[in-house]
């Protein structure tokens, strides 16, 4: 197949035209910023977007485009999946495949449209594997930006999550528990000063990956850029 796919394409037809994009030059640069290439075709998320607008979704296409293991079919799986037919079980099962954080931060996104978080946060966060683990404070980072008629008290309770985590030292880990402790103190006023609280608390640990964390988190929390913007929320 040479001409675009469209939202009749099946599975097969859309991996037969990301194969006719890919090149090596766009897979070398992908391994500079830490990505999995194992199965990369080459192709930017700059194409796969428009691309995933153009085929829209479908939950049953999806499904195979997951199963292909290519990078570039997964990442139009989780931009075209239907997020009210995806179940706890296939997020699960999916992230028995996770092996790279690009694909785990794309799938958290599908994983939170799809109201998830709430019963898989935790239990992703307590699972040992590192983009797993990953993907419960993606979770959490998505849910304190999404999540906006949800009461604050929601994403506060995440905080003592992300302090029993704050110690993994594993850089996937390390830097989306991080992210999600922004995100949270980021979200308004209210929230704000718990995660900033907790940032400090971290900057005075024992612990070099939580100082890390804690001090990483408190310098953008405690910027003029937060400090100007959370008065209007």
């Amino acid at each position: 197949m040479t001409s675009a796919p469209g939202p009749t394409s099946d599975a097969d037809d859309i991996i037969a035209y990301l194969r006719t994009l890919g090149g090596e030059k766009s897979i070398e640069g992908m391994s500079r910023h830490g990505i999995n290439t194992e199965a990369a075709l080459g192709i930017s998320n700059a194409a796969l977007r428009p691309l995933a607008r153009q085929i829209k979704r479908d939950h049953a296409r999806a499904a195979l485009l997951w199963a292909s293991g290519i990078r570039e079919a997964r990442l139009l799986a989780t931009f075209t999946d239907e997020p009210k037919k995806v179940t706890a079980g296939q997020a699960r099962q999916w992230a028995n495949d996770f092996n790279s954080w690009e694909i785990v931060d794309h799938a958290a996104d599908l994983f939170g449209d799809a109201g998830l978080q709430t019963e898989l946060t935790e239990e992703f966060a307590e699972d040992d594997r590192e983009f797993v683990r990953r993907a419960a404070f993606a979770m959490v980072a998505w849910s304190a930006v999404h999540m906006k008629k949800a009461p604050d008290a929601d994403l506060l309770a995440w905080l003592p999550l992300i302090e029993r985590h704050a110690s993994d030292p594993r850089n996937f880990v390390k830097k989306a528990v991080n992210w999600a402790l922004r995100q949270i103190g980021k979200r308004n006023a209210a929230c704000h000063a718990p995660a900033l609280a907790l940032a400090e608390k971290l900057v005075a640990s024992a612990d070099r990956t939580e100082r890390w964390i804690g001090k990483d988190a408190a310098r953008e929390l405690t910027s003029e850029r937060i400090a100007m913007r959370l008065p209007q929320d």
